[in-house]
Order: C-alpha cells, then structure tokens, then sequence
C-alpha cells in the first residue's frame, strides 16, 4: 500500500517534487547512484513496503523511492547493472531484516521450552515411575514364588505392596501427564513458533485460522523477502561486488547506518553485513 500511495503521489505531483517527502534537506534532482536513493526498491521491493500496518511495521522508508529511477533501473543494459552493483545491496538489506526476524524465531522458541525447574520435575517422576514399576515386577514374581511354596500370609502381604505401589504410579503418571499438558510448548495453548515469520501459532487452530496466518501480509512478506534473497544468491553466485571507491557513493564505506559491517557496498535502506545464510526458505 506504502509503494501504491507513494507511485500515485508521484503521478499526481511528479518525482522531482515528491524527493524529500521522507527526509527533509534532500536534493530536488538526484541520480540513480545517489546513495539517497533506495537501492532496494529499484532492484525489487523495499522491505519497509512489505510489513505496513503489521506488528512488523518498519515505517517509512529514510532513502528515497522515485518510480522514474525504477524505470531507468529496469530498462538498463546489464552490464550497466553489474557496474551499478545494486544487487548486492539489495541482498544486503534483505539478510539484515532475515536475520532480525531468525533472532526472533529463535528467542520465541527459547520462550516455549519447558522450565529448568519443569525438566527436573519431570525427570523426578519418570525417575519414580520406573522405580514403582521395577517395584511391580519384582514383587509379582516373589508372589509366584511365595505361592508355590505355600506361603499364602506372606504371598497376601506383597499382594498388598503391589497394589500400593500401582496406585503410586497411577498417580505419578497423572501428575507427569498434567505437567507436560502445563508445561513447554504444551502449556502455551500447544503453541508453536511460525519458522519464516515468527509469529505464534496454535495447533488447535482450525485450517480457516491457519490460512489468515499463511496469506497473511507479515507472513508473504517474510516468505517473499526469504525467496528473493535465495534467487539472487544463486544469481550472484561467484559474481564479486562492485568496488566503490569514493565514500559519497557508498555511505556504507565509512560506517554509515550499517556500523561498518560486511564489505565495501551498501545502499537500500537498512545496513548489516553481506554474507550468504542458511536457512528457513
């Protein structure tokens, strides 16, 4: 909707006029390699455009989104492309907001384990359980014994033990069944963490539930980004960034918003270092 409403203002005011509307002070004419301009939103899309109106919401993009500069990206030659070396930049701003959501993923996760008191306690009881039913075993078979000897007193006596005994791991199997039914994943409403976009997900939602999340706009959002960040690994496979040699043109160079992390190319509109990842695709 950001890219929709932005691309009608420029239709209705022109570029030149709509430059600056995110970021007072800037140029009213700006080419395509000025590090002020998005370089993310020429090569795909933005990810400020993705989350608008999400719990991820990021805001309004700070470098500038001019549809003019989009076309002239589009329609250049390739070897202009690979000189401008925006891909990179757009990977680079990609892997950042990836990385940010995988944290997330991993520290929700970390949220819906079980309680190192939770572990103990359930060691203890399976620890019990055992002991009872070793307990079990062994005293049905000194019943056999005591019977074939006649000893009926002391055969009724561990008879007794034995239905004790079964009583306390009926029980115990109750209270692990209640702790695992309260504790871990189990005891936040059988939560799970979604592993492209991090939010909670219930598995006792029905499939109508589970859809809304599927297609919902943070999630096609994390989906899109995680796919067009692995298509254009493969495609830059082997290819080496462009080597920027003046600092205006690379506000990355000197530090920049991105603290001076990853190689000597920058642009979009985040920071973070470059570097390939594994991950959820």
């Amino acid at each position: 909707m950001a890219a929709e409403q932005r691309k009608l203002l420029e239709q209705l005011m022109g570029a030149d006029q709509l430059i600056g509307t995110g970021a007072q002070g800037r140029n009213s004419q700006l080419s395509i390699t000025d590090p002020k301009v998005c370089r993310s939103y020429l090569v795909g899309t933005c990810p400020h455009d993705l989350f608008t109106n999400t719990k991820q919401d990021l805001g309004p993009c700070p470098k500038v989104h001019s549809e003019v500069l989009k076309t002239e990206y589009e329609t250049a030659s390739p070897a202009e492309k690979a000189k401008w070396g925006f891909e990179f930049d757009y990977m680079r701003d990609m892997q950042k907001y990836i990385d940010d959501c995988d944290r997330r993923i991993e520290t929700a996760q970390r949220r819906l384990e079980k309680t190192p008191d939770e572990i103990r306690q359930t060691n203890n009881l399976l620890k019990q359980i055992a002991d009872l039913n070793n307990t079990i075993n062994t005293g049905l078979l000194e019943v056999s014994v005591l019977g074939e000897t006649g000893s009926v007193a002391m055969a009724l006596n561990e008879m007794h033990k034995i239905r004790t005994a079964k009583h306390q791991k009926e029980t115990a199997e109750r209270d692990l069944k209640n702790l695992q039914d309260t504790s871990g994943p189990s005891g936040h409403q059988k939560l799970q963490v979604c592993d492209v976009c991090g939010a909670y997900l219930s598995r006792l939602d029905n499939d109508r539930r589970l859809a809304d999340h599927f297609f919902g706009k943070m999630h096609m959002g994390y989906s899109d980004m995680r796919k067009g960040f692995k298509k254009l690994s493969a495609e830059l496979k082997g290819r080496a960034p462009p080597v920027r040699h003046h600092e205006e043109e690379d506000p990355y160079a000197a530090g920049g918003r991105s603290g001076g992390r990853g190689p000597r190319y920058g642009g979009g509109g985040g920071g973070g270092g470059f570097r390939r990842r594994g991950g959820r695709w």
